[in-house]
């Protein structure tokens, strides 16, 4: 590749309009990057304490004990179970006799946690679809534009020759390469994440019908 076109000075000499698009895929490349690597550290520590969690919850401890020995900051099935037993005990000093009421309370409790972690395990995947979705478009208009500018440039020369039309076209087209470049890792990121927190909200569903069935067996104890 020659000097003048090299991608470094295709950029510096590009238009404006060229020049903000590429720094606004940039951007969003790099937040989006930085979000992807934030989803895997969040949704591996998610599947890591929820196998820690089960293993304790069926190892057949007293669930009192399990409770106190939680803290505030346990999230997961743990937040979901503290909610779960924190609700059924304060019911149970209510409705003594009223089982059904009880297991109500209980499930709406484990709900309310339950919408909370996932809203939690879905942050910021909304921006990764917004990315994938929007910066193949983003980059297009760039590209366009550049393209635009490459033979209204041309209609100010007797003669036009590849080598003026190159550089202004290679210009532009990098636009269109900074936008899949930004919208490629966002959408791949996206529909393993997303994927991943589906199969976790099943799991932490399957937990609450077993541990309301398991309520459910000791009050009729």
């Amino acid at each position: 590749m020659t000097p003048d076109l090299s991608l470094f000075n295709l950029i510096l000499h590009a238009s404006l309009v060229v020049q903000l698009v590429l720094l606004v895929l940039l951007a969003a490349s790099v937040i989006s990057w930085t979000m992807i690597l934030d989803r895997a550290r969040t949704l591996s520590k998610a599947r890591r304490t929820a196998n820690d969690f089960e293993e304790r919850f069926w190892s057949g401890g007293d669930l009192s004990e399990l409770y106190r020995e939680l803290s505030q900051d346990d999230q997961g099935l743990a937040s979901i179970f503290r909610a779960g037993f924190k609700e059924y005990v304060r019911m149970r000093k209510i409705e003594d006799n009223d089982m059904m009421a009880i297991l109500q309370g209980t499930e709406r409790s484990m709900r309310v946690a339950l919408s909370r972690e996932m809203d939690r395990l879905e942050t910021n995947l909304a921006f990764l679809a917004t990315v994938g979705s929007t910066s193949p478009y983003v980059g297009l208009f760039g590209t366009v534009w550049g393209i635009m500018q490459s033979f209204h440039a041309l209609g100010n020369v007797e003669q036009a020759t590849l080598a003026l039309v190159a550089p202004g076209i290679s210009e532009a087209l990098i636009a269109t390469a900074i936008g899949l470049f930004a919208a490629i890792p966002a959408v791949i990121a996206y529909n393993r994440y997303s994927n991943q927190v589906e199969r976790l909200n099943n799991r932490y569903e399957e937990f609450m019908e077993e541990f309301s069935t398991l309520l459910q067996r000791q009050g009729r104890g």
